[in-house]
């Protein structure tokens, strides 16, 4: 391999941190969006499936354009699969909020980087650096820290909604590595299509219309930032192995609290800022490591030629 295609394979990890870091941080005002939309839990499911499914397919068109067809059937059957574990979080999340409380969800959740990691060396034998596993502990505690005032014992049914979500979540992004170079964030469409096609017969309650304030903010939330955001998380696989994006994936949990403390003033604990500042330290410094680490590979390739 000649350097400057040495070069050229390292910026496109930098690439990778980038797109997918922008991804947790446009969907971060999920939280908020959804308390100030406060629909019940079906009605929320199906138009955040319905409109997310728009969203991504205006997104899919304005990227592909005449081969949005191609795009489609590129994906294949382990497309389906990206979909269907993708509708499988959005329920984990959504009602492991409803019958427990947030913080053991996003605790649960915290530990989808885990779980990928583990599923990426069992399945496909990838092995990550001592400081990708010492970054995960660091971010799982962190996050605990940020929830520790909402956890408790809650309902082993929502804990268990939660833990389909982590396991949904950090299944998807390993299932997008076995196909590489191959962009599986059509199938969102797909993905958004059969959530609010099922959300009807999995949670109590059928779909109504919302007011208009409840209209603005599911546009904006499921028409706009949603599919902007998980569009380029779920790129992510495509530079970065799949215990990695689930670790920038912690973003929004930390972005996503201080929009709340921000705009409704339900002020974070101290624990929860150390925790945000300690989750949010450690993806920096990796950052700093791994491009540190780069940059010795490329003046190290360039001595050798």
């Amino acid at each position: 391999m000649s350097s400057n295609e040495t070069t050229k394979a390292l910026s496109r990890r930098q690439k990778g941190l980038l797109i997918t870091a922008a991804g947790p941080l446009i969907i971060s005002p999920d939280a908020l969006l959804i308390k100030l939309i406060d629909l019940p839990d079906s009605q929320m499911l199906f138009w955040r499936g319905l409109l997310t499914a728009l969203g991504f397919f205006i997104i899919v068109v304005l990227r592909s354009g005449r081969r949005t067809l191609t795009v489609f059937r590129r994906c294949g059957l382990v497309g389906l699969g990206v979909a269907g574990l993708f509708t499988l979080s959005n329920f984990g999340f959504v009602l492991g909020n409803h019958y427990t409380k947030g913080g053991n969800v996003l605790m649960i959740l915290a530990g989808a980087p885990l779980i990928a990691a583990l599923l990426s060396r069992f399945f496909l034998h990838e092995r990550l650096p001592v400081r990708t596993w010492l970054a995960i502990g660091l971010c799982l505690f962190g996050t605990s820290l940020i929830v520790f005032d909402d956890a408790g014992a809650g309902s082993w049914i929502g804990n268990g909604f939660a833990l389909l979500a982590a396991l949904s979540l950090a299944a998807n992004f390993t299932l997008c590595r076995t196909r590489p170079g191959v962009d599986m964030s059509p199938m969102l469409v797909l993905a958004g299509l059969m959530v609010a096609l099922l959300s009807p017969w999995l949670t109590s309650g059928g779909w109504g219309l919302p007011d208009v304030d409840q209209a603005k903010y599911l546009i904006l939330l499921c028409l706009i930032l949603i599919p902007i955001g998980f569009t380029l998380i779920q790129r992510g696989p495509l530079y970065l192995p799949a215990a990695e994006v689930s670790l920038l994936f912690l973003l929004e949990t930390v972005v996503g609290t201080l929009w709340v403390w921000w705009l409704l003033d339900e002020r974070p604990s101290n624990l929860a800022f150390v925790g945000g500042a300690l989750v949010i330290g450690t993806l920096l410094i990796k950052a700093l490591i791994e491009r540190h680490l780069e940059r010795r590979r490329v003046v190290a390739m360039h001595s050798l030629n």
